[in-house]
């Protein structure tokens, strides 16, 4: 009998095992074209990004600028004029010459760049201050997040999303918590929307939106985030630290890669704290609440499972070993 027990454990193990691999995800190498940029210079010239960042990384730069935003955008000319204006006046006052914006375009059809470079050159920014990254092909919004961190300059790295949902002012928050970090200590600051749980933006939701929204939240806390409350919003910051060590190893590129994002700050013990933003609905969401939400629930059993199992490490997806060897 208990032969039988033990022969049926390990069939379940390795099925389990073989689920996880199939579902697993290895992120593509970027083409040579997406290392490069176009600015508001007038000129559709493509001008080399920084290289790349990696976790063997010792130091960025001598940092050439404080703050880097990453905006990861998929078809987003009726939205990201917003939130440039807003961002735009507040970096100028607050930062001026100390910033950068790069919009990744995540393989849009409706002109996205365009719409960037021109806004840019509206608001009277110099040329190289915004830079667009055009992806040739897509990989959501992770994958945009993503490679626009890992090219970027700045001390601290924050995305944000197109919409302009989040008070862009209430960035002063996350760089404060960043600055009381101790020297080259990993940082994660994050914007919750969490204290506004009973406030009409969320209650005036439309009751699927909000069942599904606390499904998530269930899940996540069974599959090990258990100390953030909001895990899903687009408004994070890192410093050089925090990058090198969380983003060249990350697999998930689609809507819960947040997950993975703040998972990879727990097995490596980072300092990491929830922050209140402000926050409100913004029309044109790019998620199919239905079939969206199964992927994303998928695609968070799967992330955790991996890490456990020990199919996902920290080897930059695969890429670090083929390096030493």
């Amino acid at each position: 009998m208990l032969i039988y027990i033990g022969a049926f454990i390990v069939v379940l193990f390795i099925t389990a095992y073989a689920t996880i691999i199939f579902f697993s995800h290895t992120p593509r190498l970027p083409f040579p074209q997406e290392s490069k940029y176009i600015t508001n210079d007038n000129s559709d010239e493509l001008y080399d990004l920084p290289p790349r960042i990696t976790s063997t990384d010792t130091k960025h730069n001598e940092y050439e600028i404080l703050l880097s935003i990453v905006i990861p955008c998929y078809n987003e000319t009726k939205r990201l004029g917003k939130m440039l204006d807003e961002s735009v006046e507040f970096l100028t006052a607050n930062y001026k010459n100390k910033f950068e914006i790069l919009i990744v375009d995540d393989g849009s059809s409706d002109g996205t760049d365009k719409y960037a470079l021109n806004k840019a050159t509206e608001l009277g920014l110099s040329p190289h201050i915004l830079r667009v990254i055009k992806l040739q092909q897509n990989r959501g919004k992770g994958g945009a997040v993503t490679h626009g961190l890992l090219h970027s300059r700045g001390k601290f790295g924050l995305f944000a999303d197109a919409d302009g949902a989040t008070k862009f002012s209430d960035i002063s928050r996350l760089i404060e918590f960043m600055n009381d970090l101790k020297t080259n200590e990993p940082g994660v600051a994050i914007g919750s929307r969490a204290h506004m749980v009973n406030t009409d933006a969320v209650v005036k939701r439309s009751f699927i939106r909000n069942f599904l929204m606390y499904g998530l939240h269930t899940l996540v806390f069974i599959f090990g985030i258990r100390d953030i409350q909001d895990t899903q919003c687009g408004f994070k910051m890192f410093n050089f630290e925090s990058i090198k060590n969380i983003f060249p190893h990350m697999h998930t590129e689609r809507w819960i890669f947040d997950v993975e994002v703040l998972l990879l700050g727990e097995i490596q013990h980072m300092t990491m704290k929830e922050l209140p933003v402000n926050w409100q609905e913004i029309d044109g969401s790019k998620v199919d609440l239905a079939k969206d939400s199964i992927g994303m629930a998928i695609d968070l059993v799967v992330t955790r499972m991996a890490y456990l199992l020990g199919i996902y490490k920290l080897n930059e997806s695969g890429r670090l070993n083929k390096k030493n060897q």
